[in-house]
């Protein structure tokens, strides 16, 4: 029995030693340094394969890189951190801490919402407080929004557990029983604005937890119900800032790479996947080329399918891509401003009573939205090194219709309307004392990331785009081409990047290791 037991576990070692013998003779290539592919390259490289990672621009991060001038210190991409667990969860898969590579810290209040000039609220860390603003509303709106909490925590729960780490490559693995019967229970096949209003009438309160929509690239009368997890996010989890901003957390990423000998290269640009009898070879830059065994893509989707790759190696034609809801572009301000902005909060949001004529200027009748919502972020309110002493670091955001024309006249017009609308509704005054000021829209997103049509996130979260009818994550037509990042499943979103590559390092290394 004993010499059973020795032998048994001899092979066992000798399968693991052969597993990490051949993915280390396996060299992986990933394209894109953001969240998606800095994640995907620490992954395969803890599982002992040789990674590359080719970033086209001259520092890491993707959209979370940083932009530094005058003292002042942006963020240039996402600016909220939520669901903190998938990042522990993520760094847990290394013996990791998550706070060996960037402090968190939590905010409070976490948002303050502008509903017109006259009216604002803060939304915090107390529930308390937060129901009680809720029955200020409506009658009996504090008890609605503990009934709507509950039932996001549920849906997040179950999402969590049954959903979103789950690979989805064949229709037979959605509409599964367990799917069926817990989906219709949390609401993927219903409309997220109907949804909620079951539960609150009023317009202030059923905007705070329709809003996050907007940053998942949908409109909220028509994205599935089961994104009400999202009040559960921000509102039962929290809203936290890394230290160092969204571009503190990334570098800690790109430090955990570098730990795990990833070959980290930036300032090349990649202009061609090269293939053989269905088998990506190399993959080209305009400096140099890389022989690989796997390649994995973390740039835009449709970049690397209409652009880097022969037509007969694409999956998706360009009526398919034509026939996609695009998320929203976003028109971006960036100011470093010489004053104390008092009547800010770090997060704010400003939301029009009919917020519908915006939404309807995104995805109905592509134009520039007179009356904008938007959102408005002081970092400097919580990190004061962001700025210098006596200034804030100010991040104004509109969401607006991507493939809109971008010229400079076009940007200073809006710019000016922009800007003078803050002023009306938040009382500050954004074009006085500044000493900062950049502009970041549709051509940027395009020059600097390729992305489809000028967008800022990828494909909208619609029922037909959601899960198994999501862009894949492995080429049909390319046997050892991968995808991960914001347009695969889950979705929009870092922890969903995140979560896109484990899901994708788990598929590798069961092929490969």
């Amino acid at each position: 029995m004993y010499y059973a037991l020795y032998v048994s576990i001899t092979l066992l070692n000798c399968n693991q030693i052969w597993a990490i013998i051949s993915s280390m003779s396996k060299h992986v290539v990933i394209i894109g340094g953001g969240f998606g592919g800095l994640s995907c390259a620490a992954l395969l490289a803890k599982d002992g394969f040789k990674v590359t990672l080719i970033e086209k621009l001259d520092s890491l991060g993707g959209r979370a890189r940083p932009w530094k001038v005058d003292g002042f210190t942006f963020d240039l991409g996402p600016s909220w951190y939520l669901m903190p667990e998938v990042f522990e969860h993520f760094f847990s898969l290394f013996d990791k801490k998550r706070e060996d590579y960037y402090k968190l810290s939590q905010l409070d209040p976490y948002y303050k919402v502008f509903f017109s000039e006259k009216e604002s609220a803060l939304l915090t860390a107390d529930e308390e407080k937060n129901a009680a603003l809720f029955e200020t509303f409506e009658k009996g709106g504090a008890d609605k929004f503990k009934e709507y909490i509950e039932q996001s925590t549920y849906k997040y729960d179950v999402a969590m557990n049954d959903f979103l780490y789950k690979d989805y490559q064949h229709l037979s693995q959605f509409f599964n029983k367990r799917v069926m019967t817990e989906g219709l229970k949390i609401g993927v096949f219903k409309k997220l604005d109907k949804f909620v209003s079951s539960y609150v009438k009023d317009r202030r309160a059923k905007q705070i937890l329709e809003y996050a929509m907007v940053f998942l690239g949908t409109h909220p009368e028509k994205a599935p119900a089961i994104y009400s997890i999202m009040s559960h996010v921000d509102l039962k989890l929290g809203v936290f800032f890394p230290e160092g901003g969204m571009a503190g957390a990334a570098n800690g990423f790109a430090t955990l790479c570098k730990e795990l000998n990833v070959n980290l290269v930036t300032g090349q640009e990649v202009t061609h996947i090269e293939t053989k009898e269905g088998t990506a070879t190399h993959v080209h830059t305009n400096k140099k080329s890389y022989k690989a065994d796997i390649v994995i893509s973390a740039a835009d989707y449709h970049h690397t399918e209409s652009m880097l790759l022969d037509e007969k190696d694409r999956m998706y034609s360009s009526k398919y891509w034509e026939k996609r809801v695009v998320a929203p572009s976003m028109f971006i301000v960036y100011l470093g401003i010489n004053r104390e902005l008092k009547n800010l909060e770090h997060h704010n949001l400003y939301f029009t009573e009919n917020w519908s004529e915006h939404f309807t200027t995104i995805f109905d009748t592509p134009s520039w939205p007179e009356n904008p919502n938007f959102y408005l972020s002081c970092i400097s309110k919580t990190d004061k090194t962001s700025a210098p002493e006596g200034a804030e670091n100010v991040f104004l955001l509109v969401p607006t219709a991507p493939g809109l024309a971008d010229d400079d006249q076009a940007r200073e017009k809006y710019l000016e309307h922009v800007l003078n609308h803050v002023k009306k509704i938040t009382g500050e005054d954004l074009t006085k004392d500044v000493l900062v000021k950049r502009v970041y829209s549709q051509r940027d997103f395009i020059e600097d990331y390729h992305a489809f049509k000028g967008t800022a996130l990828g494909l909208s979260h619609t029922l037909m785009q959601t899960a198994i009818f999501r862009p894949t994550n492995e080429s049909k037509k390319v046997k050892n081409l991968y995808y991960t990042g914001q347009y695969t499943h889950p979705g929009v979103g870092v922890p969903m990047v995140l979560i896109a590559s484990e899901i994708l390092a788990e598929k590798i290394q069961d092929v490969y290791g």
